[in-house]
Protein backbone atom coordinates (compact mmCIF):
# COMPACT_ATOMS: atom_id res chain seq x y z
CA UNK A 1 0.00 0.00 0.00
CA UNK A 2 1.26 3.31 -0.53
CA UNK A 3 0.36 7.17 -1.71
CA UNK A 4 -2.76 5.28 -3.91
CA UNK A 5 -4.46 3.93 -0.85
CA UNK A 6 -7.24 6.44 0.71
CA UNK A 7 -8.29 6.57 4.38
CA UNK A 8 -11.59 8.66 4.92
CA UNK A 9 -11.82 9.95 8.85
CA UNK A 10 -14.94 9.95 10.20
CA UNK A 11 -16.31 10.97 13.45
CA UNK A 12 -19.33 8.48 14.05
CA UNK A 13 -19.60 8.77 17.90
CA UNK A 14 -17.23 11.81 19.88
CA UNK A 15 -14.84 14.20 19.13
CA UNK A 16 -11.37 14.50 19.74
CA UNK A 17 -10.63 17.56 22.43
CA UNK A 18 -7.52 17.57 21.10
CA UNK A 19 -7.03 18.92 17.89
CA UNK A 20 -3.17 19.53 17.38
CA UNK A 21 -3.17 16.21 18.09
CA UNK A 22 -5.09 14.96 15.12
CA UNK A 23 -3.59 17.18 12.65
CA UNK A 24 -0.36 15.76 13.79
CA UNK A 25 -1.64 11.83 13.36
CA UNK A 26 -3.25 13.26 9.64
CA UNK A 27 0.24 14.72 8.97
CA UNK A 28 2.05 11.11 9.98
CA UNK A 29 -0.25 9.38 7.70
CA UNK A 30 0.49 11.44 4.80
CA UNK A 31 4.05 11.42 4.87
CA UNK A 32 3.99 7.77 4.88
CA UNK A 33 2.63 8.17 1.50
CA UNK A 34 -1.26 7.47 2.16
CA UNK A 35 -4.17 10.12 0.99
CA UNK A 36 -6.07 11.09 3.91
CA UNK A 37 -9.38 12.47 3.32
CA UNK A 38 -11.50 14.40 6.28
CA UNK A 39 -15.51 13.57 6.39
CA UNK A 40 -16.02 15.38 9.82
CA UNK A 41 -14.98 19.23 10.65
CA UNK A 42 -14.16 20.18 14.17
CA UNK A 43 -16.53 22.72 14.19
CA UNK A 44 -19.40 20.70 14.01
CA UNK A 45 -19.90 19.64 17.73
CA UNK A 46 -22.97 19.35 19.10
CA UNK A 47 -22.97 18.81 22.64
CA UNK A 48 -20.51 15.63 23.20
CA UNK A 49 -20.70 14.23 19.52
CA UNK A 50 -18.95 14.97 16.75
CA UNK A 51 -21.56 16.22 14.72
CA UNK A 52 -25.49 16.57 15.09
CA UNK A 53 -27.04 12.84 14.37
CA UNK A 54 -27.93 13.74 11.21
CA UNK A 55 -24.54 15.31 10.01
CA UNK A 56 -22.68 12.03 11.63
CA UNK A 57 -24.95 9.83 8.89
CA UNK A 58 -24.61 12.18 6.02
CA UNK A 59 -20.24 12.12 6.79
CA UNK A 60 -20.55 8.06 6.75
CA UNK A 61 -22.46 7.50 4.08
CA UNK A 62 -20.00 10.23 1.86
CA UNK A 63 -16.95 8.07 3.24
CA UNK A 64 -18.65 4.80 1.85
CA UNK A 65 -19.46 6.72 -1.31
CA UNK A 66 -16.36 8.53 -1.70
CA UNK A 67 -14.63 6.89 -4.84
CA UNK A 68 -11.03 7.69 -3.59
CA UNK A 69 -11.28 6.37 -0.40
CA UNK A 70 -10.52 2.52 0.36
CA UNK A 71 -10.11 2.47 4.45
CA UNK A 72 -12.96 4.21 6.57
CA UNK A 73 -10.95 4.97 10.06
CA UNK A 74 -13.05 6.14 13.02
CA UNK A 75 -11.82 8.98 14.82
CA UNK A 76 -13.03 7.61 18.07
CA UNK A 77 -15.21 6.13 20.41
CA UNK A 78 -17.23 7.43 23.23
CA UNK A 79 -21.00 7.11 22.74
CA UNK A 80 -22.97 8.30 19.28
CA UNK A 81 -23.30 5.17 16.99
CA UNK A 82 -26.27 3.94 19.05
CA UNK A 83 -28.20 7.31 17.93
CA UNK A 84 -27.72 6.90 14.51
CA UNK A 85 -28.30 3.09 13.30
CA UNK A 86 -31.33 3.22 12.21
CA UNK A 87 -30.92 5.98 9.86
CA UNK A 88 -27.87 4.47 8.51
CA UNK A 89 -28.03 2.88 5.19
CA UNK A 90 -26.57 -0.73 5.32
CA UNK A 91 -26.78 -1.70 2.19
CA UNK A 92 -25.00 1.52 0.60
CA UNK A 93 -22.34 0.77 3.34
CA UNK A 94 -21.88 -2.88 2.38
CA UNK A 95 -21.85 -2.69 -1.03
CA UNK A 96 -19.12 0.36 -1.25
CA UNK A 97 -16.56 -2.18 -0.26
CA UNK A 98 -14.80 -0.16 2.25
CA UNK A 99 -12.38 -1.46 5.07
CA UNK A 100 -14.19 0.17 7.97
CA UNK A 101 -11.79 0.28 11.10
CA UNK A 102 -12.09 0.96 15.19
CA UNK A 103 -13.23 -0.73 18.32
CA UNK A 104 -15.08 0.97 21.10
CA UNK A 105 -18.81 2.62 20.51
CA UNK A 106 -17.99 1.51 16.58
CA UNK A 107 -18.52 -2.01 17.86
CA UNK A 108 -22.06 -1.14 17.08
CA UNK A 109 -21.50 -0.26 13.69
CA UNK A 110 -19.51 -3.67 13.08
CA UNK A 111 -22.21 -5.86 14.65
CA UNK A 112 -24.84 -3.62 13.13
CA UNK A 113 -22.78 -4.07 9.45
CA UNK A 114 -22.40 -7.83 9.76
CA UNK A 115 -26.38 -8.61 10.99
CA UNK A 116 -27.60 -6.17 8.45
CA UNK A 117 -25.78 -7.44 5.18
CA UNK A 118 -23.35 -10.41 6.33
CA UNK A 119 -20.13 -7.77 5.46
CA UNK A 120 -17.04 -8.00 7.13
CA UNK A 121 -15.51 -4.88 8.85
CA UNK A 122 -12.78 -4.83 10.98
CA UNK A 123 -11.62 -4.53 14.86
CA UNK A 124 -8.56 -2.53 15.20
CA UNK A 125 -7.10 1.16 15.84
CA UNK A 126 -8.85 4.26 15.64
CA UNK A 127 -7.05 7.81 14.90
CA UNK A 128 -7.08 8.97 18.78
CA UNK A 129 -5.34 7.73 20.27
CA UNK A 130 -3.49 4.72 18.30
CA UNK A 131 -2.66 7.41 15.61
CA UNK A 132 -2.07 10.26 17.78
CA UNK A 133 -0.27 8.31 20.58
CA UNK A 134 3.51 9.53 20.81
CA UNK A 135 5.38 7.41 21.26
CA UNK A 136 2.86 5.03 18.38
CA UNK A 137 2.90 1.50 19.11
CA UNK A 138 4.64 -0.36 16.52
CA UNK A 139 2.76 -3.91 17.48
CA UNK A 140 -0.55 -1.68 16.82
CA UNK A 141 0.68 -0.08 13.78
CA UNK A 142 2.45 -3.42 12.11
CA UNK A 143 -0.79 -5.71 13.12
CA UNK A 144 -3.04 -3.47 11.43
CA UNK A 145 -1.28 -2.72 8.40
CA UNK A 146 -0.33 -6.48 8.01
CA UNK A 147 -4.04 -7.48 8.63
CA UNK A 148 -5.29 -5.20 5.80
CA UNK A 149 -2.98 -6.62 3.48
CA UNK A 150 -2.90 -10.03 3.47
CA UNK A 151 -5.48 -13.03 3.15
CA UNK A 152 -4.72 -14.60 6.50
CA UNK A 153 -3.89 -13.16 10.05
CA UNK A 154 -2.74 -15.08 12.54
CA UNK A 155 -2.41 -14.33 16.67
CA UNK A 156 -0.78 -16.88 19.08
CA UNK A 157 -0.93 -16.15 23.00
CA UNK A 158 1.07 -18.45 25.16
CA UNK A 159 -0.46 -18.98 28.32
CA UNK A 160 -0.41 -21.67 30.88
CA UNK A 161 -3.29 -23.47 32.30
CA UNK A 162 -5.20 -21.72 29.18
CA UNK A 163 -8.71 -24.25 28.59
CA UNK A 164 -8.11 -27.28 26.06
CA UNK A 165 -10.39 -26.22 22.41
CA UNK A 166 -10.71 -26.78 19.09
CA UNK A 167 -12.99 -24.57 17.50
CA UNK A 168 -14.20 -23.13 14.23
CA UNK A 169 -16.80 -20.44 13.02
CA UNK A 170 -17.35 -16.72 12.64
CA UNK A 171 -15.23 -14.46 13.99
CA UNK A 172 -17.40 -11.65 15.75
CA UNK A 173 -18.08 -9.47 19.30
CA UNK A 174 -16.03 -5.92 20.13
CA UNK A 175 -16.79 -4.13 23.04
CA UNK A 176 -18.61 -6.15 25.93
CA UNK A 177 -21.00 -3.40 26.88
CA UNK A 178 -22.14 -2.76 22.91
CA UNK A 179 -22.40 -6.51 22.24
CA UNK A 180 -24.92 -6.67 25.40
CA UNK A 181 -26.63 -3.24 24.61
CA UNK A 182 -27.54 -4.55 20.94
CA UNK A 183 -29.88 -8.05 22.15
CA UNK A 184 -33.00 -8.20 21.37
CA UNK A 185 -32.31 -5.88 18.49
CA UNK A 186 -32.02 -6.01 14.22
CA UNK A 187 -28.07 -4.91 14.81
CA UNK A 188 -27.04 -7.94 16.67
CA UNK A 189 -25.93 -11.34 14.62
CA UNK A 190 -27.11 -13.98 14.98
CA UNK A 191 -24.57 -16.63 15.08
CA UNK A 192 -24.01 -19.90 15.58
CA UNK A 193 -21.17 -21.45 16.18
CA UNK A 194 -19.20 -18.50 16.34
CA UNK A 195 -15.86 -17.47 18.49
CA UNK A 196 -16.76 -14.71 20.17
CA UNK A 197 -14.01 -12.33 21.33
CA UNK A 198 -14.81 -9.10 23.98
CA UNK A 199 -13.08 -6.58 25.83
CA UNK A 200 -13.82 -3.74 27.82
CA UNK A 201 -12.67 -0.65 30.44
CA UNK A 202 -13.38 1.04 33.46
CA UNK A 203 -15.70 -1.82 34.25
CA UNK A 204 -15.45 -3.47 38.00
CA UNK A 205 -15.28 -7.20 37.34
CA UNK A 206 -19.01 -7.20 38.89
CA UNK A 207 -20.17 -5.81 35.83
CA UNK A 208 -18.47 -8.04 33.50
CA UNK A 209 -19.65 -10.88 35.21
CA UNK A 210 -23.40 -9.08 35.07
CA UNK A 211 -23.14 -8.16 31.72
CA UNK A 212 -21.68 -11.92 30.08
CA UNK A 213 -24.72 -13.46 32.44
CA UNK A 214 -27.07 -11.21 30.38
CA UNK A 215 -25.36 -12.60 27.49
CA UNK A 216 -25.85 -15.78 28.73
CA UNK A 217 -29.08 -15.67 29.76
CA UNK A 218 -30.28 -14.01 26.32
CA UNK A 219 -28.96 -17.54 24.76
CA UNK A 220 -26.09 -15.94 22.96
CA UNK A 221 -23.06 -17.28 24.76
CA UNK A 222 -24.15 -21.23 24.68
CA UNK A 223 -24.32 -20.72 21.01
CA UNK A 224 -21.04 -19.85 20.60
CA UNK A 225 -17.95 -22.63 19.83
CA UNK A 226 -15.51 -20.62 22.30
CA UNK A 227 -15.39 -16.93 23.66
CA UNK A 228 -12.04 -15.28 23.74
CA UNK A 229 -11.69 -12.20 26.37
CA UNK A 230 -9.28 -9.53 25.79
CA UNK A 231 -8.18 -6.47 28.10
CA UNK A 232 -10.69 -5.69 30.69
CA UNK A 233 -8.46 -2.70 33.26
CA UNK A 234 -9.27 0.59 34.63
CA UNK A 235 -11.13 -0.97 36.77
CA UNK A 236 -10.55 -0.38 40.90
CA UNK A 237 -11.50 -3.04 43.74
CA UNK A 238 -12.48 -2.30 46.97
CA UNK A 239 -12.78 -3.62 50.52
CA UNK A 240 -16.09 -4.14 50.30
CA UNK A 241 -15.20 -6.89 47.13
CA UNK A 242 -14.25 -8.87 49.90
CA UNK A 243 -11.58 -11.50 47.60
CA UNK A 244 -14.29 -11.30 44.50
CA UNK A 245 -11.51 -10.13 41.45
CA UNK A 246 -11.40 -10.88 38.11
CA UNK A 247 -10.01 -14.16 38.39
CA UNK A 248 -12.46 -15.42 40.64
CA UNK A 249 -15.06 -13.93 38.51
CA UNK A 250 -13.43 -16.03 35.42
CA UNK A 251 -13.04 -19.73 37.38
CA UNK A 252 -17.20 -18.76 38.23
CA UNK A 253 -18.15 -17.99 34.69
CA UNK A 254 -16.26 -20.86 33.39
CA UNK A 255 -17.91 -23.03 35.82
CA UNK A 256 -21.11 -21.84 34.34
CA UNK A 257 -20.93 -21.37 31.07
CA UNK A 258 -21.07 -24.49 28.41
CA UNK A 259 -18.31 -22.94 25.65
CA UNK A 260 -14.57 -22.83 26.92
CA UNK A 261 -13.86 -19.30 27.78
CA UNK A 262 -9.88 -18.00 26.72
CA UNK A 263 -8.42 -15.17 28.02
CA UNK A 264 -4.75 -13.02 26.81
CA UNK A 265 -6.13 -11.55 23.88
CA UNK A 266 -4.11 -8.39 22.73
CA UNK A 267 -7.36 -6.19 21.67
CA UNK A 268 -9.16 -3.66 23.52
CA UNK A 269 -8.26 -0.17 25.31
CA UNK A 270 -4.64 -0.73 25.30
CA UNK A 271 -1.81 0.35 23.67
CA UNK A 272 -0.37 -2.79 21.88
CA UNK A 273 -3.32 -4.29 20.21
CA UNK A 274 -4.05 -6.34 16.92
CA UNK A 275 -6.54 -5.85 14.28
CA UNK A 276 -9.28 -8.81 13.76
CA UNK A 277 -11.79 -9.28 10.96
CA UNK A 278 -15.27 -8.97 12.12
CA UNK A 279 -17.61 -11.29 10.40
CA UNK A 280 -14.45 -13.77 9.23
CA UNK A 281 -14.15 -17.68 9.26
CA UNK A 282 -11.46 -18.72 12.05
CA UNK A 283 -10.34 -21.05 13.54
CA UNK A 284 -9.07 -21.62 17.15
CA UNK A 285 -6.79 -24.56 18.63
CA UNK A 286 -5.29 -24.09 22.26
CA UNK A 287 -4.07 -26.56 25.03
CA UNK A 288 -2.89 -26.04 28.49
CA UNK A 289 -0.01 -23.94 26.74
CA UNK A 290 -1.60 -21.17 25.01
CA UNK A 291 -3.73 -20.97 21.75
CA UNK A 292 -3.99 -20.08 18.02
CA UNK A 293 -6.43 -17.98 16.19
CA UNK A 294 -6.21 -18.30 12.54
CA UNK A 295 -8.92 -15.76 10.70
CA UNK A 296 -9.20 -15.94 6.61
CA UNK A 297 -11.35 -15.33 4.35
CA UNK A 298 -11.79 -11.91 4.52
CA UNK A 299 -11.16 -8.95 1.70
CA UNK A 300 -7.52 -7.49 1.97
CA UNK A 301 -6.03 -4.53 0.37
CA UNK A 302 -3.52 -6.42 -2.36
CA UNK A 303 -0.02 -4.52 -2.38
CA UNK A 304 0.18 -2.13 -4.97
Amino acid sequence: MNESTGIALIAPSGYAADTEAVERAITGLQQQGYRVIRHFASDEREERFAASDALRVAHLHAAASDPDVDIVLSLRGGYGLSRILPQLDWSLLAASGKYFVGHSDFTAFQLGLLAQTGAISFAGPMLCDDFTREPPSAFTHNHFWQCLSSPQTIIRVEQDDSPAVDASGILWGGNLAMVAHLVGSPYLPRIEGGILFLEDINEHPFRVERTLLQLHHAGVLANQSAIVLGDFSGYRLSEIDNGFCFESMLVRLRSTLPVPVLTGLPFGHIVDKVTLPVGAPATLHGDTHGWTLSVAGYPFLAKR
